[in-house]
């Protein structure tokens, strides 16, 4: 069993107007129905409100705390600005309390700070990315994760993925610098099934333990293969090594290069 390290934490409260208490869906759909199985549970946790967007700009701040989110992978940091506000945003790895912090369109691309694709020199590490301007950062927000600018073309941008994916993106578009904080999660050993229900994880039966009605994994006496070429799900779906994006999706003309398998 691993742990984390939480002795860079400032070990303050949350900040009260930005936190909520919340039910979680626990993998249903709003009629109810389970829809992602294998979730439940866990113990309660408040939602911190992110900001994601980070629309005040040209307001300096500084970070008052870097805190846990059980919400997120990453760490977040409270930040106050100038101007009396105080958000949260994603906390960048080895960014430190008393740091300043500012939006802007041409900023320096120092660590934390936010601006747009086409001022940010190539080969700097960014997080929180804008698919489209001003919609707010939608991808590379996990802990641990950065992408990397590769070139300025024209109207893109090219960005190479933490997937290794080489994607174009709208120079108008926003990103924060810097790598996101909280590397080790992705070497976290649980070590217990405990841990897993406090996560909301609930317990997986494997389809080759259940009888043939159950699943097309089933029957055989004893321990038996699947009995078939490729896995499949409870329903009779293949499981494994199919493709799941949609042919046609418009997205994809911003793809240049997909991810390695």
């Amino acid at each position: 069993m691993t742990g984390y390290d939480f002795s860079n934490l400032s070990g303050v409260k949350p900040l009260k107007s930005k936190v909520r208490g919340f039910q979680r869906s626990v993998g249903r759909n709003n009629q109810g129905r389970i829809t992602t199985r294998h979730k439940g549970g866990g113990v309660k946790r408040l939602y911190r409100f992110v900001d994601f967007k980070q629309d005040k700009k040209d307001v300096p701040g500084k970070v008052f705390s870097i805190e846990y989110d059980p919400n997120r992978t990453a760490r977040i940091a409270q930040i106050h600005y100038l101007d009396g506000d105080k958000r949260y945003i994603l906390a960048p790895e080895n960014l430190k309390v008393g740091a300043g912090v500012i939006i802007s369109d041409k900023a320096a691309p120092e660590l934390g700070n936010r601006m747009k694709l086409k001022n940010i020199p190539a080969g700097t590490i960014i997080h929180n990315i804008e698919l489209r301007p001003g919609q707010g950062g939608k991808v590379v927000k996990s802990a641990g994760s950065g992408a990397t600018i590769v070139a300025h073309d024209g109207q893109h941008v090219h960005v190479l993925m933490p997937s290794s994916e080489l994607r174009r993106f709208d120079r108008e578009s926003f990103a924060s610098v810097g790598q996101l904080s909280n590397t080790e999660h992705s070497s976290i050993v649980l070590g217990k099934a405990g841990r897993s229900r406090h996560l909301g994880i609930r317990p997986a039966v494997r389809g080759s333990a259940m009888n043939p009605v159950d699943h097309p994994h089933g029957g055989g006496e004893g321990r038996q293969g699947i009995g078939l070429k490729a896995p499949k799900t409870p329903w009779g779906k293949k499981a494994l090594g199919v493709k799941t994006r949609r042919k046609k999706k418009k997205s994809s003309k911003f793809i240049l290069r997909r991810r390695k398998k």
